[in-house]
């Protein structure tokens, strides 16, 4: 929650709203590992989605980069920070937020792949 109080600040909105969205809401963690491949040439990554949850916490552990979001039209690498996590937005953040706006939403920007 306290996480999320940060985020609706960035959001510029009060924090109260969005801890009344979360508060009731389903939580659910699921850790996944990749490990480094032996042959990187071969892979073929996944394909380009959202989360569909609030938020998605990564945390990189073994140096294994691919991780890409799109901006614009176009993929960017994401450059991971030594002990960082990552906070993608997820679906429902991102309705979430767009229902507070009056202006029409912007192309998603919670797109990412792993390639």
């Amino acid at each position: 929650m306290k996480l999320m109080g940060l985020m609706a600040k960035a959001l510029q909105t009060e924090a109260k709203k969005v801890e009344e969205m979360m508060d009731d809401g389903m939580q659910s963690v699921r850790i996944t590992y990749y490990p480094p491949c032996p042959r990187p040439e071969l892979v073929v990554g996944i394909t380009p989605h959202s989360d569909a949850s609030g938020i998605t916490i990564l945390n990189q552990v073994n140096g294994v980069d691919g991780l890409k979001i799109v901006k614009d039209g176009a993929w960017l690498p994401l450059t991971f920070l030594p002990h960082a996590l990552v906070v993608n937005v997820g679906d429902i953040l991102e309705v979430f937020h767009h229902s507070l706006s009056l202006s029409p939403p912007p192309s998603p920007s919670s797109i990412h792949r792993f390639q």
